[in-house]
């Protein structure tokens, strides 16, 4: 972990996360300190990835729900969804891609369409430059983020059946 010195960032000469697990065992919180130091470290770990994705989507003008919806329809059969199918499938609230289609369609990437069958819903349907700008931050993420050296790719199967089954537990699916 890093410590922030202003602009410049320096190592820590200790893992803080273990010293707060000893410093949890050493009030009489063992069983509390093994879970402590599992959140904490899996919260750590998202700043670090999540910042990793934002430096690369930050010059696309991409955050990286705003990716993953365009990436939905770029993979859907026919690059539009239902917004209320787009909620589902990213698990968010229908706020947050009420938001999220809004930024998009004001960058032209997206547009709302009327339901072909049911007039009570609006499709987001993925428009050409839509299709391009994901295609263009896919590439960008797979060469400086997924495939990147520091990303624990040959112990990544394992961590995700983990992350799975804790995301099963909770009722994800």
């Amino acid at each position: 972990m890093a410590r922030d010195t202003g602009s410049v960032k320096s190592p820590l000469p200790f893992d803080p996360i273990d010293a707060a697990r000893q410093t949890w065992a050493a009030r009489g919180w063992d069983e509390a300190a093994s879970g402590m130091a599992l959140v904490t470290s899996l919260m750590r770990a998202h700043q670090i990835v999540l910042a990793r994705v934002e430096e690369v989507l930050r010059p696309l003008e991409l955050t990286f729900s705003r990716y993953e919806l365009l990436m939905l329809l770029d993979f859907s059969q026919t690059g539009s969804l239902p917004l209320s199918k787009v909620g589902t499938r990213l698990q968010v609230h229908p706020a947050s891609v009420t938001n999220a289609v809004d930024r998009l369609e004001q960058q032209g990437l997206v547009r709302r369409v009327p339901h072909p069958t049911d007039r009570r819903a609006t499709l987001a349907e993925l428009t050409d430059a839509g299709r391009t700008l994901a295609a263009e931050a896919t590439k960008a993420l797979n060469d400086k983020v997924f495939t990147a050296p520091g990303l624990p790719t040959a112990k990544g199967d394992q961590l995700v059946r983990l992350l799975r089954d804790l995301r099963h537990d909770a009722g994800d699916f």
